[in-house]
């Protein structure tokens, strides 16, 4: 990888970890996949902050969580839903948007909550623990 690749993973990785933290606050900006995808880009561009993202008390687990297992929480899962078809609910019932508009948006939703429901709640035991029973 060249070092211009690498400045611009680090780059996006802060940029990420900017938008989360501004998302912690802000209940628009999503913070925990802001801050897995600076982690995928610390991965690809320092060893040493990708080790202090994982390491942060209160989203390390759930960086290391998506890494290790591609689990999202269930709360998580019932938080971002609730958040997306809060935020979503205004512009479809009360703002004059065509109906491609309103289609194309709940079309997204659909698909971004179908995508975090497939995904598992807890980490899958290991085949071999399994074996061993």
């Amino acid at each position: 990888m060249t070092s211009v690749t690498r400045i611009l993973y680090l780059i996006g990785g802060w940029l990420c970890v900017i938008l989360g933290a501004i998302g912690v606050f802000l209940p628009i900006l999503p913070t925990t996949p802001f801050l897995i995808l600076a982690a995928f880009c610390f991965s690809r561009s320092s060893r040493r902050v990708h080790q202090w993202l994982l390491s942060q008390r209160l989203f390390g687990p759930l960086i290391r969580d998506w890494e290790e297992h591609g689990v999202i929480p269930f709360r998580a899962k019932c938080l971002s839903t609730t958040m997306m078809l809060l935020l979503i609910s205004y512009p479809m019932l009360f703002m004059s948007i065509p109906v491609l508009g309103k289609s194309l948006m709940g079309l997204s939703i659909v698909c971004v909550l179908i995508y975090i429901w497939t995904r598992p709640s807890t980490p899958r035991p290991l085949v071999a623990a399994r074996k061993e029973l």
